[in-house]
């Protein structure tokens, strides 16, 4: 009997310490600047597992991108959150978030070192499988990673959640390596139908894999529960708002997504 209890208590506190761990870690980009990433992992998964880069939305590197790193790290990948803007500055306020992004894409080669650093970062964890990796991003980091995968990153699969469609730098036949999944709000009114039409256009002329899911009714920075407060909170927010129902669904196909190009 004592025997039994010992090893049920055992069994707990190993339960107990399996367990998503989190830490920040600085690094730089090929300018110097310092950045601050959020990398998380499950312990209690064993070996080397996928790695997905996670891209915050424009108000930068907050508690919601981090949240998904951890919810990326529950399902067994290792998630690092990057930091585009430098230092993990963040706000709440739009124009500020309006200053971080037009600085942070004022240069594009300067944007595309910024996620090629935390790139590698992730790839420098001992447990992250560097031949599998995936990117997710939200608004503006919808941006950053279809950005990557036009440009050739080697990405199994990038996931855009209503993220921003447009690009001075197109998909050209025979680049993309990644398959791309975007989950776009059919209420989005901060992205045309013209910008739609125009990103499908795009990949198919670059005979990209890609799937471009529209979820009825939903807004921009529908993943987002803070989107609410934030589309208004007395300083002239953004048209935008959390949609429960379309959050659980393209968090569902972005599960099947990577299950299929992250063997």
């Amino acid at each position: 009997m004592r025997a039994l209890l010992a090893l049920t208590l055992m069994c707990s506190a190993a339960l107990a310490q399996a367990a998503v761990q989190t830490r920040e870690i600085p690094y730089q980009d090929a300018n110097g600047d310092r950045l601050v990433g959020y990398y998380a992992y499950d312990d209690a998964v064993t070996g080397k597992r996928p790695g997905i880069v996670v891209v915050h939305e424009w108000w930068g590197l907050n508690d919601y991108a981090k949240r998904r790193a951890r919810d990326l790290a529950a399902l067994g990948y290792n998630a690092l959150a990057i930091d585009m803007y430098g230092d993990g500055k963040h706000t709440e306020h739009p124009q500020d978030a309006q200053a971080f992004m037009a600085e942070a894409m004022k240069d594009p080669a300067a944007a595309a070192g910024r996620f090629d650093a935390g790139l590698e970062l992730l790839k420098m964890q001992p447990n992250t499988n560097k031949h599998e990796l995936g990117a997710v991003g939200y608004c503006f980091g919808g941006k950053v990673v279809l950005d990557a995968a036009r440009r050739g990153e080697k990405l199994d699969g990038v996931v855009s959640f209503h993220g921003a469609l447009v690009t001075d730098t197109p998909a050209k036949p025979g680049v993309v390596r990644a398959a791309i999944l975007v989950e776009h709000g059919g209420a989005d009114s901060m992205v045309t139908p013209q910008q739609v039409d125009a990103f499908k256009a795009e990949m198919d002329a670059a005979k990209v894999d890609y799937r471009f899911v529209t979820l009825e009714g939903a807004k921009h920075g529908f993943t987002n529960p803070d989107a609410d407060r934030l589309s208004h909170g007395g300083h002239g927010g953004p048209d935008i708002g959390y949609n429960k129902k379309a959050d659980e669904r393209s968090w569902a196909d972005m599960q099947a997504f990577f299950k299929k190009v992250l063997k």
